[in-house]
């Protein structure tokens, strides 16, 4: 099988930022999804699981109520290794153009006085949730992105040489 291309990226060399992971072309359109990293793997302890389910919720609420947003978001929703999120968009933009947004949704979080959705009704583990600590990893990301906007390697996955034979076989780091 095929190394899927969000696994073909190197993992050792990946900081927090917003990359684009793939673009493909959907019944006459494009969607784009974004990797949106929170921490860096292997380096950083994972997103308390809590925290990250509040993050969900409040951030998808925030994007799909953007009134200049809301009709291009697709998903919005966590990493399994609890890294990050990845963002789905119609359309394809450099990671820079949204920026902003990813900006002004963390720092939604801070007003946040309780997590939408979180009810037995509306959410599948009501009880996993945990503001206090999404609001702390909400602000640490916003500071960085605030802090690194013109930082281009924060907007670019990490590039690293690959082996690759002569028939096209590509090796990865382990």
């Amino acid at each position: 099988m095929d190394l899927i291309p969000s696994f073909a990226v190197d993992h050792t060399l990946i900081i927090p930022g917003i990359f684009t992971s793939r673009v493909d072309n959907v019944g006459g359109g494009t969607l784009t999804t974004y990797d949106v990293r929170l921490t860096r793997p292997n380096k950083e302890p994972a997103i308390d699981v809590a925290a990250m389910h509040s993050l969900e919720h409040i951030v998808a609420t925030y994007l799909r109520n953007d009134p200049d947003w809301k009709d291009e978001i697709i998903y919005w929703g966590p990493m399994g290794c609890l890294t990050g999120f990845y963002l789905i968009l119609k359309g394809s933009r450099p990671p820079q153009a949204i920026c902003d947004l990813l900006l002004n949704a963390f720092k939604s979080v801070s007003e946040a006085q309780e997590v939408p959705g979180a009810t037995p009704k509306n959410c599948g583990h009501y009880l996993m949730h945990n503001l206090g600590m999404a609001k702390w990893y909400a602000a640490r990301f916003a500071d960085y992105l605030a802090a690194n906007a013109e930082r281009p390697e924060i907007f670019e996955y990490p590039k690293t040489e690959r082996l690759v034979t002569e028939d096209g076989q590509r090796f990865f780091d382990s």
